[in-house]
């Protein structure tokens, strides 16, 4: 008897050691160990290295489409514009017996972009430096989601230390090259007319042929007011260099940072190089990609402006580019110089497809 109870007691013994060291085996299984550990680290790192591309073009794709769609509003709103007045919108009224400044393109078509409240604040008789109200809002129409300069731009005046303009995306067409004769009263070939306005049919190339609005990166560096060219019919450049040899005042970082501004190189830009087109120049050791305006329009009674305000985007291969017709295209920056610059005036009597 004695003998059996010994035994089953061993017994038990035995089972509840077999029971702990299965547990404890278990529990060890549940574990990684440190190679396991950092396979897993590798594995996902290799994901995340996969997939952040992917995700990023995604996100792109978003951004070029919201993108399209801020220059199919502008292109409707100039065809509103345009069937309200019967004519579409200058690019400026400037003075001719004084220097001056003047409202933009994009100030003058607001209404139609259901900002006729911002619009409404404008004092036409005034020079948008004294309404900063106006010239510091941000007209969200106005900015690719893609712009990575997405801010106000500090511009103290002597009336206002803390005077302000926003910045824009998107040009109005100034044509190829030539934008505007003080002396003549002479306005450019395309769409947008210093000191003019035309109606959709004097657009003989064609509407869907002739480019409206095409996209700029704002805080572009520039050079300015050299005076040359200086005379009338002078043709377009056909190399950046020859751009930075007419030489100038040089700004690092102050253009299309005005919307309220009139002015080609704050809310224009012109046909003279392809999209996306590198103009270098070197200051103070350092390298830009320029723009170039021989003198800015308003500042004189005499001096002709030429302007290489050449479209730019942060989208890979091209811009957003918006037709007379109110389409949208994406134009490629490989496009021919020629068709590129046919696209910017208005009766050159150019015959070409205008495919992306």
């Amino acid at each position: 008897m004695l003998f059996s109870l010994a035994r089953r007691s061993l017994s038990a013994q035995q089972a509840i050691e077999s029971f702990h060291k299965n547990r404890s085996r278990i529990n060890r299984r549940k574990g990684f160990t440190l190679v396991e550990l950092l396979v897993v680290i590798a594995i996902i790192g290799i994901l995340v290295g996969l997939l952040l591309p992917a995700v990023q073009q995604a996100r792109e794709a978003a951004r070029r489409i919201s993108c399209a769609n801020n220059v199919k509003q502008m292109g409707l709103a100039l065809h509103n514009y345009h069937d309200t007045f019967r004519r579409l919108p200058p690019v400026a009224f400037y003075r001719t017996d004084a220097t001056s400044d003047s409202w933009s393109v994009q100030a003058r078509i607001l209404p139609f972009l259901e900002q006729a409240n911002l619009q409404n604040l404008i004092r036409w008789d005034l020079s948008y430096a004294q309404q900063g109200q106006v010239a510091a809002t941000k007209v969200p129409v106005y900015i690719c989601p893609s712009e990575v300069q997405d801010r106000r731009r500090l511009d103290p005046q002597p009336h206002d230390p803390n005077f302000a303009h926003y910045p824009i995306n998107y040009g109005a067409s100034g044509g190829e090259w030539f934008v505007y004769s003080p002396a003549q009263q002479r306005g450019s070939n395309g769409v947008f007319i210093v000191q003019g306005r035309i109606d959709l049919g004097a657009i003989t190339d064609g509407t869907s042929n002739t480019v409206a609005f095409s996209e700029v990166k704002a805080y572009t560096p520039y050079l300015r007011d050299s005076g040359n060219p200086s005379q009338l019919n002078v043709p377009a450049p056909i190399d950046a260099s020859s751009v930075a040899a007419f030489g100038g005042s040089f700004k690092t970082d102050s253009g299309h940072t005005e919307w309220v501004d009139g002015r080609i190189h704050q809310t224009g830009f012109t046909t003279t190089f392809r999209p996306n087109f590198r103009v270098p120049y070197a200051e103070s050791g350092k390298q830009y990609d320029i723009d170039f305006n021989s003198s800015r329009e308003g500042k004189t009674l005499n001096r002709i402006t030429y302007a290489a305000v050449t479209s730019r985007s942060y989208h890979s291969g091209g811009v957003q580019t918006g037709f007379a017709d109110g389409s949208v295209r994406f134009t490629s920056e490989s496009i021919d110089l020629v068709v590129w610059r046919g696209m910017g005036t208005r009766d050159g009597g150019e015959a070409f497809a205008t495919s992306e």
